[in-house]
């Protein structure tokens, strides 16, 4: 190529054009970087208040039932055509505690939606990386299974996996041999569901949770190997292995890990220990059966059993006091719960709550043991080692329990209260023990007249007015808070009927009046939904997730769905001793008038306090505990969980569970994740198909 020849002309020719360049680029931005910014600074994003404190229109809403109004002095025109010469107001920031919470909630949830796999290969990768194995053998069925359900996230499976950690450290031919004849004597609470070449074959001490586990497992039992499977018919569960001896049991666990080059993708056949399914009386059964452990202890102290299970520093076997547990888990202002799974945890609540909760000094029934045995439970607390499936309810179509849209409004239609119905559920009551427990002490608190009578105070966080010129709403706590008037307006809290009662319910008829039974479709009407425990978890949790209300969440137990909701992002968590709920409430609903006394027939009300709805804020968590639920909690994700549990309970059984699994790479899957393998020509995308 020759060289350039840089005569007059062409230099001419090329000074010329870049000036002309550099005219039309700086003239631009000199004329149209201001009003283009003023443009964009206004532009409001869905579900973030604007700096202005304008409203966001509704058409850049996600939610077609939002209830704000456009407002046309913060549409793009409006702002464009204003004077650039005019000061921009400054920022305003809400500093309330929840604000802050919900904030950190949604970084965890962005962090959490990072790095989803989204191929078979990624999936096996990540699963060796975290548990230091092979995944178990028919992997690659459950993946195809899962992908085919539109299972969100492929890798959330850890509560499996910590489930079944423990059970490394037992022998696989012991486990057999205990869950085989679990079921054998009825007084001890336990159903067995037995597989047999790929049949369900028989169940011992059947109830209607086996019945519908079994409805489960027809749905992949093609892919298991012969097992079975021992179930909690109790609503308590069972299993608390002492603290010392799970610790060497996790440790052995870790050091067992192995991952060979080539192991068999399939499970031994006619492994012993199985219940031997050809003798029909089982009085000539002589093969060997192991001391499950069993014990009774009804109406003990829980906490004296549970206690075994915590580390020696815990509150829960320590001399940690109630203020000093309280900052493990809530922050130090008005008590909001800022670690949801710890405010669950009786090794940090336990002894702060063991008088208030039905099932920790009052419970039905407990049969327990200090060993670690298989059993599969529908929920635990925390220093249980019951094996997490599903709850049955969850998947039964029953109308108590069900989700039913036909009386869910739109959130601005519902009424601005919170609503909860029930029995006197959850403990044992008697004449001397009832005021503590769990159910009653919230049906009490939510009494306008109750309250009032007793001279109850709450805290709430009130803003600080004595700043009119003050750039952002700061809050100060406000601990003689006078609940009455509020729970009158805004409650709908009560029990339908007695029941649980010895020697009988007639201690209650001058204590409660009975308020009308409300289906649970109808009580979609309410804006606000609160869920707490009764013998158990509660069966409702599911549907109010799935509701246009928001749900609010006191518990003690743990279930299959966990880890894969997030408090503050999805519901609104609350301490078990509700200490913390007017203040939440009234953050969401309000109090009061900023320029006016709040005065009740004469009287000063709580006159100091004035508490700005934040209905925008509960409307979004609403929204985003709906759309999370309509994702992960669908009886299709039900399905997968118990098809990948079954299949990791299969390898721990097996006595050669150390050379079996699935080795490859995945690429096998290739073409199913690219959507080739049937030439269907769709392809896989996070969340769903995609065509």
């Amino acid at each position: 190529m020759a060289p350039i020849e840089f005569n007059k002309r062409r230099i001419l020719f090329l000074v010329a054009g870049i000036l002309a360049f550099f005219i039309v680029f700086h003239g631009l931005s000199v004329l149209d970087s201001d009003s283009i910014r003023d443009v964009t600074a206004h532009i409001s994003l869905p579900g973030i208040q604007s700096p202005t404190g304008h409203k966001t229109p509704p058409e850049f809403e996600s939610d077609a039932d939002d209830i704000w109004d456009f407002d046309s002095e913060s549409s793009p025109v409006a702002q464009s055509n204003s004077s650039t010469t005019e000061p921009k107001p400054a920022q305003h920031f809400d500093l309330h505690p929840i604000a802050q919470l919900m904030q950190a909630a949604d970084d965890r949830f962005r962090a959490y939606e990072s790095g989803i796999s989204t191929s078979f290969r990624q999936t096996v990768e990540k699963y060796r990386s975290r548990y230091g194995r092979h995944p178990p053998p028919g992997f690659k069925d459950w993946y195809k299974f899962a992908r085919e359900r539109n299972v969100f996230n492929i890798d959330d499976f850890e509560q499996i996996m910590d489930d079944l950690r423990p059970f490394w450290a037992a022998n696989p031919s012991e486990l057999r041999t205990h869950a085989a004849h679990m079921g054998e004597d009825p007084k001890f609470g336990v159903a067995v569901i037995h597989i047999r070449n790929h049949t369900i074959v028989q169940a011992d001490n059947p109830s209607w949770r086996s019945e519908t586990m079994e409805t489960v497992i027809s749905k992949f039992v093609e892919f298991l190997p012969d097992m079975d499977i021992p179930m909690n018919r109790l609503d308590q569960p069972r299993v608390v292995v002492p603290w010392e001896d799970m610790q060497e049991m996790l440790q052995k666990e870790y050091e067992t890990r192995t991952m060979p080059p080539e192991v068999m993708d399939t499970f031994s056949v006619g492994q012993p220990n199985l219940l031997d399914m050809t003798i029909q009386d089982r009085a000539q059964d002589n093969s060997t059966r192991l001391d499950d452990g069993w014990f009774f202890a009804p109406g003990k102290q829980y906490m004296d059993i549970a206690a075994k299970a915590c580390p020696p520093e815990s509150p829960a076997r320590s001399n940690m006091t109630i203020a000093e547990a309280d900052m493990l888990y809530k922050e130090s202002i008005a008590g909001f719960v800022t670690n949801f799974n710890l405010s669950s945890d009786l090794c940090t609540v336990g002894p702060t709550v063991q008088n208030l909760h039905g099932l920790l000094y009052s419970a039905s029934s407990i049969i327990a043991s200090h060993k670690l045995v298989p059993i599969f439970g529908e929920c635990k607390v925390n220093v249980n080692s019951d094996i997490l499936f599903p709850a049955n309810m969850y998947y039964r179509h029953d109308d108590r329990y069900d989700y039913d849209p036909s009386e869910d409004l739109d959130w601005r239609d519902k009424q601005d209260n919170i609503i909860w119905r029930g029995v006197t559920s959850g403990g044992v009551q008697l004449e001397n023990n009832w005021q503590t427990m769990h159910r009653q002490r919230l049906v009490q608190l939510f009494n306008g007249t109750h309250v009032s009578r007793s001279g109850t105070e709450v805290k709430v966080l009130t803003e600080k007015l004595d700043e009119p010129e003050a750039t952002n709403t700061t809050y100060e706590l406000y601990d003689r808070f006078h609940p009455s008037r509020f729970a009158d307006e805004h409650s709908d809290i009560g029990f339908v009927e007695a029941w649980g009662c010895v020697p009988n319910c007639a201690f209650y008829d001058t204590v409660f009046s009975w308020k009308p039974q409300v289906s649970l479709t109808a009580q979609f009407r309410s804006k606000y939904l609160i869920d707490v425990d009764g013998h158990s978890f509660s069966g409702r949790w599911r549907a109010f997730l799935q509701s246009k209300s928001l749900g609010f969440k006191a518990t003690i137990f743990r279930e299959w769905h966990d880890s894969r909701l997030l408090a503050w992002r999805h519901f609104v968590p609350v301490d078990n001793r509700y200490d913390d709920l007017y203040a939440l409430l009234t953050y969401f609903i309000g109090y009061g008038d900023s320029k006016q006394d709040n005065v009740m027939d004469g009287e000063e009300l709580n006159p100091q306090v004035y508490i700005a709805p934040h209905e925008r804020e509960a409307q979004k968590l609403a929204r985003q505990g709906r759309e999370w639920a309509n994702k992960v909690l669908r009886r299709d994700d039900i399905e997968v969980y118990m098809f990948r549990l079954l299949l990791e309970y299969g390898r721990i059984i097996d006595d050669r569970r150390d050379f079996i699994g699935y080795s490859g790479d995945g690429s096998e899957l290739d073409k199913f994740d690219a959507g080739d393998e049937h030439g269907k020509g769709w392809s896989w995308g996070i969340g769903g198909w995609k065509t």
